[in-house]
Order: structure tokens, then C-alpha cells, then sequence
């Protein structure tokens, strides 16, 4: 018999932890396979660690993992996949938008030879307009930018095999968009396409200044595309210059030179700044990721790790630091 992971990163979601943890249990409870949960708190504010610890003490599957502080999603779920065990890990998150009434289709691709499975998005109720469009509009830039083909309308809800799991453990960038490393390790991958729907409980981590650098993270990790657009914008801007060069130097040549064309002078002058400084824009953000890879700090530090009651032994400790 196989034995399923499913981690839960979660970051003040008490209002529908216990929600979410009823559906998924009934999911588990018609499987086939032995099941376990890993809960990750990232560092909530709210009482979401002790509605964890309640599901541990009621469920003997649950296990908990508590982060030091809020990492952010990316890292909490990184640390989620360190700890998993089992032939294959499903990952998830909390708010119920995912349905986990999906898992059991997952779980028979996998079986089918599917390393990875993910679910991508037919419809996102719940959110507004804008949203969608924004949503839409970054994954479609994001398919054209980057040489690694990230699935559109596709977020974390996913099965991994254990040598998937393996592969993707070995990335330990600092910069994490996971997303793109799902699918840059590559192995055979199926989609599963569901409507989403609208969240249980609370209101979504993710404003739009984060989405903004959260979308910017996935562009800048996987594609060096802004530094060639940077490049073709500097090229183009240079050419035009020139051109407009021999136009002033001809003018003056045929027509003489009387002391005008400072609001001429100034649109040039202001444009080719502006590029110059798009250009330094671009090539800071890309220096500044090789900074933040350079500091070799840990991914994440765990507070806490308490393991299902089936496999516990005596009083958890911290693990050491990853």
C-alpha cells in the first residue's frame, strides 16, 4: 500500500482550519492508501498553531510544523515539502478554494504514471474583476518570458511523486517561486481542470503590492527576458538619438541655428533618463536576487514539529536549522 502526504501551509486561517480539515478527512477516510497531514504555520498571528495542535490531538494523521516567524508562503511550503514523507505528497492550502474532493483524481493519474499533477483553473469565483485580469495577464506574460513553461491559471494545489519531490528538494534557491519549480524538474505532468471557489473563511493574504512582487519574483527567477528588453530599449533609444542628431545638425546647416528648441531639449533629455534608469531598475533587481543567494542563510527556522500520534516519540524538539 502507498502512503500520501498532504501538506497545508497556513497563515491565520483559525476561521477555516477546522472546516478545511473536515472535507480533507473525509477525502482521506475514502482512500485507499495511508494518510497523513503536515500543517505548517507560518508565523500566524491569530490562533491558527493551537486549532492545529487540536487537530493533531483528534486526528492521529495530523502532524504540525511551526515556522520561527512569517516567511511567506513560498518558504512555508518549502519547509512543508522538506518534512513530508510518503510515495507521493499533495500540496494545498487551507481556505477552501482548492476543493479537496479533487485529491482522489489526483491520486489515480499518479497511479496512472503522472509524477506531477496539477489543478488549473477554469473559473475564480469569488474575485473580483481585476483580480482575474491580473491573474490571467501574469500568467500569460509569464509563458511567453520564461524558457521553463509554466502552466497557466495553475497555482500550488498539486500531487508530486516521491522523485519529483526528491528533484524539487534539491533546488534550494533563496528566491523561490514555486510555481516555475514544479515545473522546471520537469517529469511527465497532468492537468486537472476545476472551478475555483470563492474562500470559506477570512480574507486573502495577497494585496495587490504583493501579487505586484510576487509576480515580479516569477518573472526575474525564471527569465532574463527584462534585461534583453532593457537592452532593445537602450539599442532603439540610441538609434533614434542618432537620427534625430543628423536631423538638428542638417537643419542647422541649411536653416542656421537661432537659440530655440528648449522644450525639444528637454523631452530627449527626460526620455533617454528614464530609460537609463528603467535599465538600472532591472539590473538591480537581478543583482539584488544574486545578493540575497550569496548570504547563504537558511530557507527557514522551525519553532516546533510535532509528528502524527502514529509515529510520535516521546516530547518533539526543534529541528535543527535547514
Amino acid at each position: 500500500m502507498n502512503d500520501l502526504c498532504v501538506v497545508v501551509p497556513a497563515y491565520n486561517e483559525s476561521e477555516g482550519l477546522r472546516e478545511f480539515h473536515k472535507r480533507l478527512a473525509a477525502v482521506l477516510d475514502q482512500l485507499d492508501l495511508r494518510s497523513t497531514v503536515l500543517y505548517v504555520d507560518d508565523g500566524s498571528r491569530d490562533d491558527t498553531y493551537a486549532v492545529m495542535e487540536s487537530l493533531r490531538a483528534a486526528d492521529a494523521r495530523v502532524s504540525t510544523l511551526k515556522l520561527s516567524r512569517n516567511f511567506g508562503k513560498e518558504l512555508a511550503l518549502t519547509a512543508g515539502l522538506d518534512h513530508a514523507e510518503g510515495d507521493a505528497v499533495i500540496v494545498i492550502d487551507a481556505d477552501l478554494q482548492d476543493p479537496p474532493e479533487l485529491i482522489p483524481e489526483f491520486v489515480r493519474y499518479w497511479r496512472e504514471g503522472n509524477d506531477i499533477v496539477y489543478g488549473t483553473r477554469s473559473s475564480r469565483a469569488g474575485e473580483t474583476g481585476l483580480k482575474k485580469l491580473t491573474a490571467a495577464g501574469f500568467y500569460r506574460v509569464m509563458s511567453r518570458l520564461s524558457a521553463t513553461p509554466v502552466p497557466r491559471d495553475t497555482g500550488d494545489y498539486r500531487l508530486l511523486s516521491r522523485r519529483a519531490l526528491d528533484g524539487l528538494k534539491q533546488l534550494r534557491e533563496r528566491q523561490r517561486f514555486m510555481k516555475g519549480l514544479f515545473t522546471w524538474v520537469g517529469y511527465q505532468q497532468k492537468a486537472v481542470v476545476y472551478d475555483r471557489d470563492p474562500r470559506f473563511a477570512g480574507s486573502s493574504k495577497f494585496n495587490y503590492w504583493r501579487l505586484w512582487n510576487f509576480a515580479l519574483e516569477g518573472i526575474t527567477s525564471f527569465s532574463t527576458a527584462p534585461l534583453r528588453i532593457a537592452t532593445y530599449v537602450g539599442v532603439l533609444t540610441a538609434m533614434l538619438a542618432f537620427v534625430f542628431g543628423l536631423f538638428v545638425f542638417g537643419k542647422a546647416l541649411l536653416f542656421g541655428d537661432p537659440v530655440r528648441g528648449y522644450p525639444t531639449l528637454m523631452v530627449v533629455v527626460l526620455f533617454l533618463g528614464g530609460a537609463q534608469l528603467m535599465a538600472l531598475g532591472l539590473i538591480g533587481e537581478y543583482l539584488g536576487r544574486l545578493y540575497m543567494e550569496a548570504k547563504q542563510r537558511p530557507l527557514y527556522l522551525v519553532d516546533a514539529h510535532h509528528v502524527a500520534h502514529a509515529s510520535e516519540k516521546g516530547s518533539a524538539a526543534p529541528l535543527p536549522l535547514r
